[in-house]
């Protein structure tokens, strides 16, 4: 019997250890919310963006076991940002002080935005690529339907940095947005943080960690299509892979590893568990949160990650509320030249800033 321990002791501590990584099962935060809002399937806007997603991100993918490369990726987002005019808007670089190096973006201002009512938008890229350029279909538009002055922001990107750089920076961008603004150092009256996919991933960490900091708190929140779980644990992952265009092949492979291995891989790739609040919002405190307006669409793979979210901030008492939309893309909001259904959704934003002051 005592022949096995060498076996049995390194096996039982791989195993506990695989647990803590997996954190609590959230299966229990799992809810029947339906969908709000139901879209034509076979539309011509939804053909030509199915078409655009085709051309834009399965196709480079082909070929390249781990999706498209990175530089290639990197410069495709930024060109769509760069492509477009936005005459109703200006662009003016910022930059704010780290003891790291300072952290680049750019003020997003329209003819009447505020500059004592700020969104701190946080781009998303699955943290990997991505820019305040790549994103200004959305910011241009935030800052023209809300009358804020948009504060979009660089944050470090991987796999040049460890994830938690991403998080520094946008932690140090939130208290700088508190005193700063585009006329210069000055108060905040109202403040937004929003960001979507990774960017909402950040978004929800952010706010979380302004809280436990004892920080002023943001009037509102807003993510788009966030990334909650690293564990990738919810359902729509796997169920709404086929129906996914733009994450299937920016994901790669890497929902075919085992569930083990992708836990571990991703605890190396992070310095961190992945089921670290820091790193993934839902395992973390939800309570005492700003008011929030989460989108989402039901034919992504991150749907059930809005859900359990809400499901479970709702349970801590926090005011959040997700509207779902079907049929959409990921992040379908920044493709407003081809989607009505993108203008629905920044006019139901800006509705709900609205209400909070905007």
């Amino acid at each position: 019997m005592f022949y096995l321990l060498p076996i049995a002791v390194p096996f039982a501590a791989v195993y506990a250890a695989t647990r803590i990584l997996k954190g609590e099962n959230l299966s229990k935060y799992d809810e029947d919310i339906p969908v709000t809002f139901e879209c034509e399937p076979e539309s011509d806007g939804l053909k030509e963006m199915n078409a655009y997603l085709y051309d834009n991100f399965e196709m480079p993918a082909e070929g390249h076991k781990g999706g498209e490369p990175i530089a290639s990726k990197r410069e495709r987002f930024d060109k769509g940002g760069l492509v477009r005019d936005f005459p109703n808007v200006t662009f003016t670089p910022l930059s704010i002080p780290a003891s790291w190096g300072d952290i680049g973006g750019e003020w997003v201002i329209a003819k009447k935005s505020d500059p004592d009512k700020r969104i701190l938008y946080i781009h998303g890229g699955a943290f990997t690529v991505g820019s305040c350029l790549s994103h200004r279909s959305l910011t241009s538009r935030l800052a023209e339907m809300t009358g804020a002055s948009v504060c979009a922001i660089n944050y470090r990107l991987m796999p040049e940095h460890k994830r938690m750089a991403g998080v520094e920076d946008c932690r140090t961008a939130y208290k700088w947005v508190l005193e700063n603004g585009p006329d210069g150092p000055f108060s905040v009256k109202k403040l937004c943080v929003a960001g979507d996919s990774a960017g909402g991933n950040l978004t929800l960490s952010t706010i979380q960690w302004a809280r436990d900091e004892g920080l002023r708190t943001a009037d509102a929140v807003v993510p788009l299509s966030p990334v909650v779980d690293g564990t990738f644990s919810s359902p729509s992952i796997k169920e709404n892979i086929s129906t996914d265009h733009m994450l299937r092949p920016m994901l790669g492979n890497i929902l075919n590893v085992p569930k083990t291995l992708l836990l571990w891989g991703s605890f190396k790739e992070l310095g961190m568990s992945p089921s670290s609040p820091v790193v993934s919002p839902i395992f973390g405190d939800l309570s005492d949160l700003p008011p929030t307006l989460i989108q989402a669409s039901s034919a992504e793979i991150l749907h059930d990650d809005a859900r359990r979210y809400t499901a479970k901030a709702r349970k801590a008492g926090s005011d959040v509320k997700l509207q779902t939309w079907s049929h959409m893309p990921h992040v379908w909001q920044i493709f407003d030249n081809m989607l009505p259904e993108a203008d629905d959704a920044l006019k139901e934003i800006a509705t709900f800033l609205k209400g909070h002051g905007f």
